[in-house]
């Protein structure tokens, strides 16, 4: 091997070297610089997408400890509780989301509004979900009517790609609930029929 082939291989080495370092810095710098409980929130919701839900929570709640108004991380967890089957502290939690949005956009002057009302109007929206499973169909109702208020593009399903990876080819939309739901409280009572199991089951929680 001559010697400017060896002068060459080392150039190449120390390239490919100087840019792995590059490379690490950027990302630890990614960490260092996110702000407080956005890192532990990005790994609730990988979690969230596996279906762990225990651990997605275990998450949600790191993010909460680092920033305890963090929103996705409280809308997260609310999620995260009701796929564990603790629909009654699921819907506290997005009670409490609301709550907290609702002052944050009443405040103004905030340059993220609109992901605030897109936010809200998903927390409006899972509530209802809770609401409406459990037989409470006039208050899912309301809340189904909030999120479409506040903004209905937040709250307009999943696109194809979500319907392909949960293998729900036709799920619910809170705009199709909620006209639903408007027709059967408009019947006699002893005509209704408000709970719908085989339809019920396509609706899914919303996550802007």
């Amino acid at each position: 091997m001559t010697a400017r082939n060896v002068a060459r291989r080392f150039t190449v080495l120390a390239a490919a070297v100087l840019a792995i370092a590059a490379l690490a810095v950027a990302f630890s710098h990614g960490l260092v610089d996110a702000p407080p409980g956005d890192y532990a929130t990005r790994r609730g919701d990988q979690r969230l997408a596996d279906r762990q839900w225990a651990d997605a929570a275990a998450w949600f709640d790191r993010a909460l400890a680092e920033a305890p108004d963090h929103a996705g991380a409280a809308m997260g967890k609310a999620i995260a509780l009701l796929n564990m089957g603790e629909a009654a502290a699921a819907e506290a939690a997005f009670s409490r989301l609301i709550a907290r949005l609702e002052e944050r956009l009443a405040a103004g002057g905030s340059g993220a509004a609109e992901r605030w009302r897109g936010m809200l109007a998903a927390a409006h929206a899972n509530r209802g979900i809770i609401r409406d499973r459990a037989g409470r169909s006039a208050e899912a109702l309301a809340d189904y009517r909030a999120a479409l208020a506040i903004d209905a593009g937040a709250v307009s399903g999943p696109g194809i790609s979500q319907r392909i990876v949960s293998g729900n080819a036709h799920p619910s939309s809170v705009a199709k609930r909620a006209a639903y739901l408007e027709r059967q409280l408009a019947l006699p009572e002893a005509e209704r029929r408000l709970l719908v199991p085989e339809l019920d089951a396509r609706q899914r929680m919303h996550r802007p």
